[in-house]
């Protein structure tokens, strides 16, 4: 099931875009405080900084595209949002939900992924080792 993923809080809307692509990835640098937190479902630490959530979020983003990624839920809850997505990568049904807090600028704070089963949480962790490496080089 996809739900309708236009018609948000602009804050949100725009997340949304980048996430399914429908908008510029540079976009998403302008997007995030330059003390955002970003919590990995396989990092135990939480990455904190704009350049470290970025570079989580833009190899997550490269995994996802073109894997059939699209949202199942979406609640949108003024300064935060929970979206629950779905996708398939190297053949495994990944589950997973997004949690996004905004501050009164609209600037993401923070970003929570939480994602299931444990064989999707095992290829999510083998497909962003990778991506970050490709994009540390």
């Amino acid at each position: 099931m996809t739900v309708s993923t236009t018609g948000y809080r602009p804050h949100l809307q725009a997340w949304i875009d980048v996430a399914l692509g429908q908008s510029e990835h540079g976009a998403l640098q302008d997007m995030l405080h330059d003390d955002a937190v970003f919590h990995s479902p396989v990092v135990h630490t939480p990455q904190k900084g704009k350049a470290l959530v970025f570079a989580y979020l833009s190899a997550a983003d490269n995994m996802f595209s073109g894997n059939n990624f699209h949202y199942t839920w979406i609640f949108d809850c003024g300064d935060r949002a929970v979206l629950e997505f779905e996708s398939i990568v190297d053949g495994i049904v990944i589950n997973g939900v997004d949690l996004i807090e905004w501050d009164a600028n609209g600037k993401i704070t923070e970003f929570k992924v939480m994602i299931r089963p444990l064989k999707a949480i095992q290829t999510v962790h083998a497909a962003m080792q990778t991506m970050l490496a490709s994009l540390q080089s």
